[in-house]
């Protein structure tokens, strides 16, 4: 009885948070607070295959008297012409080979620089909380005392703002160039931290948030519960927290109004790719229909099968295993940006014909060079171990129309992909991705 009372009265807190129009000023004053901590050195320098490579220590701030250090590894491709842009990944944790290793191999394919931005956040902190469990406390923190400054997205944020000055620092310094934009990426909560980034800064020209499918949190949470039957496991940091029921619900409706990307989606006008697993156990499976239409125009969703909060596919369907795909799409994204060639344009439409048959319609500039159809069946909503499959579909000069054959029971979830390549880069941008009973009278 207790947790379904702390289930409902979180439900609601959010419900009547997001909905409240209290002012974004605590991330904006946070992230404006002058940080004499600041500074930034060059630790090494070498080089991996065709690229060079910088390792900085960067001090971004001092947040409740900790200090946030990062490593900060640059990249930059040899022989290529610098454009003014980087791509810029946020990361936990401390650089190591296997992220020079992995660097060298974006710089690469996309022929241009790339830095890596370490420790996001600091942890482990307060008795070795790390993760969601160490977002957690710092939101339960700040409840207890309303300190605005307690929230860990805004030293996460920050983190990011401070590394693009000093990166722009190092390019004046070290190549005597201007760095002006940024194509800014990470995973999670590192996701998360993209899509705040992007609301706070104008140097971000573009992002790719990865495997952070929970925009539009006050439908997200009720719908999770429709489709799951409860609230999934993997954010019990959060449900078992205390944050629910909330002493005082002003503070809550400020907490989250602060932290939900989609809050600020009028700020988010620049390109934007959205990367998702299909079987991450995080997040309802078509959890971003709740707010895709709200997002502005440029906008692009990259699914990758089969996979799960890792981004790594199994296989089950026949596409590669691992994440090459989702790896694809982002460094397909970026090349795209930092060439200014147009990234293909893909419009859809889901719908159901008089007999209650499903179709998918699809139209693509230019045509890519296939068009293929994903499909995945389970008894119930709850899509999170079902293995999807795929087939091909001849693509048309215009359009592709696809029948979406509906199961003889239970449920059924689908949506499409277009195949295009820039550079060498093969890569599929989707369509959004719909759920459907057997019968069309459920």
């Amino acid at each position: 009885m207790r947790s379904n009372y702390f289930l409902k009265a979180f439900l609601c807190a959010i419900a009547f948070a997001v909905g409240a129009p209290f002012s974004r000023a605590d991330l904006a004053a946070y992230l404006a607070k002058p940080e004499p901590v600041y500074r930034w050195s060059e630790v090494s320098r070498s080089a991996l295959g065709d690229c060079e490579v910088r390792l900085l220590k960067l001090v971004s701030q001092e947040w409740q008297g900790i200090t946030w250090d990062h490593d900060v590894v640059v990249i930059r491709p040899s022989g290529v012409p610098f454009t003014g842009k980087l791509f810029l990944m946020n990361n936990g944790g401390t650089a190591k080979v296997k992220d020079y290793a992995f660097g060298a191999m974006l710089a690469t394919r996309i022929k241009a620089p790339v830095a890596l931005l370490m420790g996001i956040p600091k942890q482990p902190l307060f008795e070795g909380k790390k993760e969601d469990a160490l977002i957690a406390e710092t939101f339960v923190r700040y409840l207890e005392t309303g300190d605005a400054s307690w929230p860990l997205l805004f030293p996460m944020t920050k983190s990011l703002v401070k590394c693009m000055d000093a990166l722009q620092d190092c390019f004046r310094r070290e190549w005597q160039e201007e760095l002006k934009g940024f194509i800014v990426s990470g995973a999670s909560k590192r996701g998360w931290t993209t899509w705040l980034t992007a609301a706070s800064d104008a140097r971000v020209e573009a992002i790719a948030p990865m495997v952070i499918d929970t925009l539009n949190m006050q439908e997200q949470l009720p719908h999770q519960v429709k489709m799951f039957g409860k609230v999934s496991d993997s954010i019990r940091d959060y449900t078992e927290r205390g944050l629910v029921p909330v002493p005082d619900e002003e503070k809550a409706k400020r907490l989250w109004s602060w932290v939900d990307p989609f809050v600020y989606r009028e700020k988010f006008t620049m390109p934007k790719l959205i990367v998702c697993g299909t079987n991450d156990p995080y997040w309802s499976t078509d959890a971003l229909n709740l707010y895709w239409d709200g997002l502005p125009a440029r906008k692009w969703i990259s699914y990758s099968p089969n996979a799960g909060h890792n981004l790594s596919a199994s296989g089950a369907g026949g596409e590669a295993k691992g994440p090459d795909r989702a790896i694809n799409a982002v460094t397909a994204f970026v090349r795209h940006c930092v060439t200014g060639k147009s990234i293909p344009a893909l419009q859809w439409q889901h719908g159901e014909k008089a007999d209650g048959s499903l179709f998918l319609k699809i139209t693509a500039d230019p045509v890519p060079a296939k068009v293929t159809l994903w499909r995945a069946e389970s008894e119930t909503t709850d899509f999170r171990a079902a293995s999807w499959t795929s087939r091909e579909v001849k693509s048309g000069d215009v359009g592709t129309e696809m029948n979406v054959a509906r199961p003889a029971r239970g449920h059924i979830a689908y949506f499409a992909d277009a195949g295009y390549e820039i550079d060498g880069i093969p890569f599929a941008l989707c369509t959004q991705l719909r759920i459907a009973a057997a019968s069309a009278s459920k």
